[in-house]
């Protein structure tokens, strides 16, 4: 049975990183009749930043964690364990101030763990993630950064998902950017519309 782990970042009723997420689901459940899907929203849920409890839990061998350590671990091991049985990660990632908001950060810190996700070698760091698994990225962007120009390297959201992603072996990254949807603020309505309809119309894509 397919499984679907849908995760949003945006606490925005309104939000567009989220309005894509929840369009490619429903998409995906009219095509997995069967599949489960799993959602989290790591801001209206107040994912929790590393404190030194988890830290320390991190840091300790397996066999030695005490209760105090494995109850530290609980919320971790719960989305690792999430993270490892899913087939499809559909991501709503808003860019905010050119990155990703904290809370979509706290998830990653939770889920990126040696021994658990990836482990390091003498050849440098292996993935433990099953091959396979397919992201999907709907991001909000308030402008637009095309290759080519000055822009392009103020997008610190592409890159950093990619290679943080990467790292625990989730390579088949495919990112679908709702463009210019500041220009609300600046009268442009027709700009903005535009980057969504673009948007909506790759992930139309996706599904044939």
């Amino acid at each position: 049975m397919p499984v679907l782990l849908h995760i949003d970042s945006s606490p925005r009723a309104a939000s567009v990183s989220s309005r894509l997420a929840a369009a490619f689901v429903e998409k995906w459940k009219r095509q997995n009749r069967d599949g489960t899907v799993i959602h989290h929203n790591t801001s209206l849920e107040c994912f929790p930043y590393l404190d030194e409890a988890v830290i320390d839990a991190f840091f300790t061998p397996v066999a030695e964690r005490n209760a105090v350590q494995k109850r530290a671990l609980a919320f971790s091991d719960r989305l690792v364990d999430e993270l490892l049985a899913t087939d499809v990660v559909a991501i709503g990632a808003p860019m905010w101030n050119l990155s990703i908001p904290a809370s979509l950060k706290a998830w990653i810190d939770l889920i990126v763990r040696e021994g658990r996700t990836f482990a390091f070698t003498a050849e440098g760091v292996a993935p433990l993630m099953p091959p396979g698994k397919r992201v999907y990225v709907f991001s909000a962007r308030g402008g637009v950064y095309p290759a080519g120009t000055p822009f392009h390297a103020l997008d610190h959201q592409e890159p950093y998902l990619r290679r943080i992603l990467g790292i625990i072996g989730l390579t088949q990254v495919e990112f679908i950017c709702a463009e210019h949807q500041a220009e609300h603020r600046n009268s442009d309505l027709a700009a903005a519309a535009e980057g969504l309809a673009r948007a909506e119309r790759a992930l139309a894509a996706l599904f044939g």
